[in-house]
């Protein structure tokens, strides 16, 4: 089973259930979503405009949606979006389906998002990456989480709670049985791909990656 296959069957929304979170996990996700609001909300004094890439059903636009001019969330998965428009209607936000790799949209956001590790899911990274830099081309602006290697053991715990046990981890990704793949990156390999950039450690789990 694919990734797309295994998020069209609701893994996202399992996956946000904190009765299924490891402490680890529900730390990260809480740390990331302070972190996000620190860097995001109100920059500069004024009211940022903010695309989100990989948005899934608009978790991270609707906690910022007081501090926002205009959001706007992208996700391929049309059942994700249909219930962000509905848990996040705000007049400020708007929810599109569309591919990362090609956004309906023009350059005019403050800030590019990819959060929760959405983009080590996502096949084709780069062409993500040109579209974060094309919808938001300042630097500093691009904001990605990403798992970090030392991740690995409360993932395998949290996704074997969502019933996706792991079945194989190397340097670069874990696994599942089911053919869903998730990877991390070590600061090298994230400068690597990513160039210039600032890492934002969120506990043992993941670096916040501003580009």
């Amino acid at each position: 089973m694919s990734n797309e296959r295994v998020y069209a069957a609701g893994l996202l929304n399992e996956a946000l259930d904190p009765s299924r979170q490891p402490d680890a996990i529900r730390s990260f996700l809480y740390e990331e979503e302070t972190l996000i609001h620190r860097i995001v909300g109100g920059s500069r004094g004024l009211l940022p405009s903010v695309v989100d890439l990989g948005c899934g059903t608009g978790r991270h636009l609707a906690g910022l949606a007081g501090k926002l001019r205009l959001g706007v969330g992208v996700d391929y998965e049309a059942s994700y979006i249909a219930e962000a428009r509905r848990r996040a209607a705000r007049p400020s936000l708007r929810f599109i389906v569309g591919e990362a790799t090609r956004v309906p949209l023009g350059p005019v956001f403050d800030h590019a998002l990819c959060l929760t590790s959405s983009w080590g899911t996502m096949s084709d990274k780069e062409a993500v990456l040109r579209e974060m830099r094309r919808l938001s081309p300042r630097d500093g602006s691009r904001l990605l989480t990403v798992y970090a290697p030392t991740s690995v053991p409360a993932r395998k715990e949290w996704y074997g709670r969502l019933g996706h046990p792991v079945e194989e981890v190397t340097d670069d990704y874990i696994l599942t049985r089911d053919g869903f793949r998730s990877e991390h990156f070590s600061p090298q390999r994230v400068r690597a791909l990513i160039g210039p950039c600032t890492l934002h450690p969120i506990g043992e789990i993941a670096f916040l990656v501003q580009a």
